[in-house]
């Protein structure tokens, strides 16, 4: 996920998720957090049972991990079985344009409320072979998808808000 020839931004993203993370486990009433890995087909970077196919986060023991195979992480997994409609669900991770957007929609198409947090979501440069072959960096696209998901509906944070942002909040949404 954090490959140092692809993501511009990969050192400070990965910071940041591990702090969100350790934010979340060490309340007194953490969230249920979920590991969602991408599988992809064979040769693939992803690949089921390589290298590139590990969790970079380790989850503890409690915290289920969801395989996926598609962009939005509930198409075809159990995720929709494990968080409550109603709930809010935090979104971070990769790539932005792909598997962040596709997720946060599915979740917002649901009912649940969907936080996107800035920083702790990353993804590639993007060569535009349409465009004579320029490159849109990575930050301008992680911008864009972040305006088109706050217009759908995603409430976006700053890593500032991530102190405060698990605080006894999430004892009553989990799905019994």
């Amino acid at each position: 996920m954090f490959s140092e020839n692809g993501i511009p931004s990969s050192q400070i993203v990965q910071q940041n998720i591990q702090a969100i993370l350790e934010h979340a486990r060490s309340e007194k009433h953490p969230p249920l957090i979920i590991h969602v890995r991408n599988c992809g087909e064979p040769s693939d970077p992803d690949e089921p049972n390589t290298p590139g196919w590990q969790l970079v986060f380790p989850p503890l023991p409690h915290e289920p991990v969801i395989d996926k195979r598609k962009n939005d992480a509930f198409s075809g997994t159990q995720l929709g079985d494990l968080i409550h409609p109603t709930a809010e669900v935090i979104v971070v991770g990769m790539q932005s344009e792909y598997c962040v957007r596709a997720t946060c929609n599915a979740a917002l198409e649901r009912g649940n409320e969907v936080i996107l947090i800035k920083g702790a979501h990353a993804t590639f440069d993007r060569v535009e072979l349409w465009n004579g072959g320029s490159v849109t960096k990575a930050h301008l696209i992680e911008t864009e998808i972040e305006s088109k998901l706050e217009e759908a509906g995603v409430n976006l944070l700053d890593m500032k808000d991530v102190p405060q942002l698990f605080k006894d909040r999430f004892r009553q949404q989990r799905r019994n």
